[in-house]
């Protein structure tokens, strides 16, 4: 605001020193696969990421209606880490734990990308996703596996739940468990995965 009033800045530009790298992904309910339309309906699953140097800026809940007259931007999903290596390790370990149900997201296309060696190597430009997208569907095969991954997982997912005593469930309670929690740790200390 005092900026914006006129007022000069308290530090100079030699005082500010680039730390660490940040990615930012911006999950919408859009269909990638289909030219990004939007995909409105009620949320009827939603599990947000969380951790060290991982931030959701969302406003979405389980049982929220996208509606399709609205932007359909559901969330930002930011991670941080020391190297951008470690960002990428930490922004796939954030998408595997991020699910919406309900709705397509933009969230598969993000596991991918992660994939993908040029991203990884920092090679793209403006007109990278354009170029990625194109090729992506000359050549659907990596999609098909992040498709079957996604199906496995939530297949064990629902096999684990249905056959849970309820002495296993009260055991893991409400809170972390401990592999997402031994998970999360590594990442902090740039263990991959």
């Amino acid at each position: 605001i005092r900026v914006a009033a006129g007022e000069p800045l308290w530090f100079s530009q030699s005082e500010v020193h680039m730390r660490g790298c940040a990615i930012e992904c911006r999950v919408y309910a859009e269909d990638p696969d289909n030219n990004f339309i939007p995909s409105p309906g009620r949320i009827t699953s939603l599990v947000e990421p969380g951790g060290p140097g991982v931030r959701i800026d969302s406003g979405v809940y389980e049982g929220w209606e996208v509606a399709i007259h609205y932007d359909p931007l559901l969330a930002k999903l930011v991670v941080w880490a020391p190297t951008r290596a470690a960002a990428i390790a930490r922004l796939e370990r954030a998408i595997a734990e991020y699910s919406v149900g309900g709705i397509r997201t933009t969230l598969p296309l993000f596991r991918e990308m992660c994939r993908e060696p040029r991203f990884r190597a920092g090679e793209f430009d403006t007109q990278f996703l354009d170029r990625w997208l194109a090729e992506r569907r000359e050549s659907p095969s990596a999609l098909v596996a992040d498709n079957l991954e996604s199906d496995l997982a939530a297949a064990a997912a629902v096999l684990f739940y249905r056959d849970a005593t309820p002495q296993v469930v009260s055991a893991m309670g409400a809170g972390e468990s401990r592999w997402k929690r031994a998970g999360r740790v590594g990442g902090v200390r740039g263990v991959a995965r």
